[in-house]
């Protein structure tokens, strides 16, 4: 994990590190009312799940959704999160980092459940709230081919 400096900017960025690594950990137990503790989600929140997809937005979260996300994921232990880089300004925070997990994800076996995240946090009426996530599983990279494979099944 990055270190920061010790201005106000750089010690809210690091407790927001922290929030988005405990609610990784909690997820990945499958504990989502934990999750949900650490993370706020925006009113224009937005998903974009590793499975690819049209995008997910704040309206389609019910409490049902949620719940069904919480029980997708089980048994997760040595959760972590790498942070690459953070990006700052007065009431944004984007956070460029890898999520790592050994767990059991949509009833498959334990499981290495790495993925590239993007983390946009905004401030909202003195809290910070998760805008926008991105995720995809290519932490170990494909090649072009399989890259353009992808992109054809699309056309």
């Amino acid at each position: 994990m990055s270190t920061f400096g010790d201005s106000a900017a750089d010690l809210e960025t690091s407790a927001l590190v922290l929030r988005a690594a405990q609610a990784h950990t909690a997820l990945m137990r499958g504990d989502i009312d934990a999750y949900l503790g650490f993370i706020r989600t925006s009113e224009d929140f937005t998903l974009m799940a590793p499975f690819g997809g049209t995008p997910t937005r704040a309206g389609d979260f019910t409490s049902q959704r949620w719940a069904s996300i919480g029980r997708f994921f089980r048994n997760g232990r040595e959760a972590s999160l790498e942070l690459i880089q953070a990006y700052r300004s007065a009431d944004m925070v984007v956070l460029a980092a890898i999520e790592r997990a050994l767990v059991e994800v949509g009833g498959l076996a334990g499981q290495n459940w790495s993925l590239r995240v993007t983390l946009v946090f905004r401030r909202e009426q003195g809290q910070w709230r998760l805008a926008h996530r991105h995720a995809d599983p290519l932490v170990e990279g494909i090649s072009l081919e399989q890259a353009a494979a992808l992109a054809a099944e699309r056309a």
